[in-house]
């Protein structure tokens, strides 16, 4: 017998086959908790993997397959790996032969793949002092000055450019790859990531939109001026490839076919690094001293010699820091008043 005085704990469903047609329609069209947080975990993956620049991430991982290998050739664990483990394969990269800063990249790439697989970074574990000793002994050991590519100043560059023969679409396209690319001071990915739509033609020159750099990440974005020009005439070089290629958005440098057909593909960083490469060579300079860097470096170098100030190349450059910029400087103005000029 039932008590009316408390309400029944069991609901008694008049229709079940309604009920049941009711829960499979909630199942097909509400997704459920474990498929929503697989979304969100993907979303959120591709904005951390978003935070580094795609140059950084290939680094990262070709250390980490290093690593991996080393660690398998040596039968260790490679994830979760030890400081102490991490210690050695940094000495063993020392002896090598390997640069200072080569080998702290791979100890950050190591403790990058640790984070992303769930683990603390080995560098950050409680035991990691002799990982820490180590390191520094590195440095010491095996430091020193930083061997940079030769810029490709005022001079270099117009032999480079003279160095391109013909007046087809390649040559057309690598001239504006070198004229704008030193003009504006440009890192190899921020030319390739240059689209049509963000040049702006101007009766002084070009102003240059640069959407996302390695120092903007959050995509505020730069406009950058390039004077017409009298001697390189970079607005002259790009206007040219822009009439020889004919399209009117997308990727503004593309990548050609091995017939120099036109493709609707960006180029690679790499193949910018390789084209500054091979027109040095062309130009009678040793191509292992040149690379995509020598364009920036070479404007840097070239507007310092000529006077400008750090403040009006860093407009150019778009440097956090004035410190790298003043090395240029200071470089350009190694001779001038200086104070031995006039007893020595």
């Amino acid at each position: 017998m039932s008590d009316s005085r408390f309400p029944s704990l069991i609901a008694v469903d008049p229709d079940p086959a309604a009920s049941s047609a009711a829960l499979i329609t909630a199942d097909l069209c509400e997704p459920t908790l474990p498929a929503i947080l697989h979304e969100k975990i993907e979303r959120a993956a591709a904005y951390a993997k978003a935070a580094r620049s795609s140059a950084t991430r290939r680094a990262y991982d070709s250390d980490w397959a290093i690593f991996t290998a080393w660690c398998a050739v040596h039968s260790l664990t490679a994830l979760p790996a030890s400081p102490e483990i991490v210690a050695v394969f940094a000495s063993d990269q020392a002896n090598a032969g390997l640069n200072p800063s080569t080998i702290h990249r791979r100890v950050a790439a190591i403790g990058h793949h640790h984070r992303a697989g769930g683990y603390p970074a080995p560098t950050a574990l409680p035991t990691a002092g002799r990982l820490a000793e180590v390191l520094a002994g590195i440095r010491a050991e095996h430091g020193g000055a930083k061997r940079q590519k030769h810029p490709a100043d005022a001079a270099a560059l117009r032999n480079m450019l003279a160095a391109i023969e013909g007046d087809g679409l390649r040559a057309v396209r690598d001239r504006a790859i070198l004229g704008i690319g030193m003009a504006a001071a440009l890192r190899r990915s921020e030319i390739v990531a240059l689209e049509v739509d963000h040049v702006g033609i101007v009766p002084e020159g070009l102003r240059l939109t640069i959407a996302r750099s390695k120092t903007d990440r959050a995509a505020q974005g730069a406009i950058i001026a390039i004077p017409e020009g009298s001697r390189i005439r970079p607005k002259a070089l790009l206007l040219a490839w822009i009439a020889a290629a004919g399209h009117t958005d997308g990727p503004l440098f593309r990548r050609l076919s091995r017939t120099d057909a036109l493709t609707s593909s960006p180029m690679s960083d790499r193949a910018v690094a390789r084209l500054v490469q091979r027109y040095a060579a062309a130009a009678g300079y040793d191509p292992a001293h040149y690379a995509g860097h020598s364009l920036r470096a070479g404007f840097l170098t070239e507007g310092a010699a000529q006077g400008a100030t750090i403040f009006k190349l860093q407009e150019v450059s778009r440097h956090k820091s004035v410190q790298v910029l003043s090395d240029y400087v200071r470089s350009a103005e190694l001779f001038k008043n200086h104070a031995g000029a006039h007893f020595l």
